[in-house]
This record gives C-alpha cells, sequence and structure tokens, in this order.
C-alpha cells in the first residue's frame, strides 16, 4: 500500500491519469485527497469527480464479478466454515430480489465491509444493470461529501485517514463478532454444500 505522500505525489505528477486506478483500489480516502488536490488547484474538480465516480464503480465491479464467477469455488471451500449452504444461498438471493437497492446501498455506507455486500450480489447474480444503478446512486453522493472533506479539512488529511481506519477497523469487527455469534448460535444446523 502507498503512503500519504506517494500518493500526493503521484496524484501531483501524474493527475487523472494515476487517479482513476488509485480510485480503483485505494478506497475512500482517495476522495478525500483529490478534495485537497482540488482546493490546492492541482486538480480541477469537473474532471477529477467522473474519474473518481468511474473508479469506485470499476471497483465495485470487480467485487461482483469475484461473486458472480467465484461462488462455487468460495461455498465449496469456505462455507462450511461460514453456514454458507443452498439454502442459505437462496435466501440471500431473496433477499437481494426484494432489496437489492436498499441493500446495495447500505453497502456503500459501511466502509470496511461494503465489498461483501457487492460479492453476495454478484454471487446471487443481481441483475447487473440493477446492481450498477444502485452503486452509482450511492456513490456519488458519498464521493460528494469525501471529496467536501477533503476540500474544507484536507490539512487533517492523516487524521482523516486514521478516522476512516478506525471506522473500518470497527465495521470489519462488528460484523466479525456477529458473524461469530450467528455460527455460534447454528452450529448445530446440518450444513450441506452442493457444487
Amino acid at each position: 500500500m502507498l503512503s500519504l505522500d506517494q500518493i500526493i505525489h503521484l496524484l501531483i505528477q501524474y493527475k487523472y491519469f494515476i487517479l482513476f486506478p488509485i480510485a480503483i483500489f485505494e478506497g475512500p480516502i482517495i476522495n478525500v485527497i483529490a478534495g485537497l488536490l482540488i482546493a490546492l488547484k492541482y486538480m480541477d474538480f469537473y474532471v477529477a469527480f467522473p474519474v473518481l465516480v468511474a473508479g469506485d464503480l470499476v471497483g465495485d465491479l470487480l467485487f461482483y464479478a469475484l461473486g458472480h464467477w467465484g461462488k462455487k469455488k468460495f461455498a465449496a471451500k469456505w462455507g462450511r466454515y461460514i453456514g454458507i449452504n443452498n439454502a442459505r444461498l437462496a435466501k440471500i438471493e431473496k433477499h437481494f430480489e426484494k432489496n437489492a437497492g436498499k441493500t446495495l446501498l447500505l453497502g456503500k455506507v459501511f466502509h470496511g465491509i461494503g465489498g461483501v455486500f457487492l460479492f453476495a450480489a454478484g454471487a446471487v447474480n443481481v441483475p447487473f444493470p440493477k446492481f450498477m444503478w444502485f452503486n452509482f446512486l450511492g456513490t456519488v453522493p458519498k464521493s460528494l461529501i469525501l471529496i467536501s472533506v477533503g476540500f474544507y479539512f484536507g490539512y487533517a488529511l492523516a487524521t482523516i485517514k486514521s478516522i476512516l481506519e478506525l471506522v473500518g477497523v470497527f465495521v470489519v469487527g462488528t460484523a466479525a463478532v456477529a458473524i461469530l455469534a450467528w455460527l455460534y448460535f447454528h452450529k448445530n444446523e446440518n450444513i450441506v454444500v452442493e457444487e
């Protein structure tokens, strides 16, 4: 992983050409950094914003593709450890049929475990146009908010990065505890994974 200084140096030197690939992999902090660079006149908002949105959507698409094409291997290898079987996949699929939009938008809010929502959407074959539409709807305001944070509070970039990391750790930790508790209370159920 690149340091903040390295990312900022690359963005000042290569601007939007490097912004796109970094936006795919780096997460919310790249929006904050871009906001700072917009405030300092190194970048233009009207170019940076669509590049950030596109990069975020490509990252979402990668998680969706992993779920879509990797679900059988994942279920066969890890399913028994986390309680994934055909019955549970069917329940997840029904949930997404009724609540795809809400679930995908919720995944945008939860930094740290959003990829799980995206992977699950691919695994249960949420229609691709619907998947992209709701991720677009979640990405636009999220990117605007994070760019604004960078624009107005970019001087505190290291603190913002630390806060985002702490939020990510908290969300992942809470999710891990919830999963472990669920597994503990459902350990006696018959778990069968079909390929």
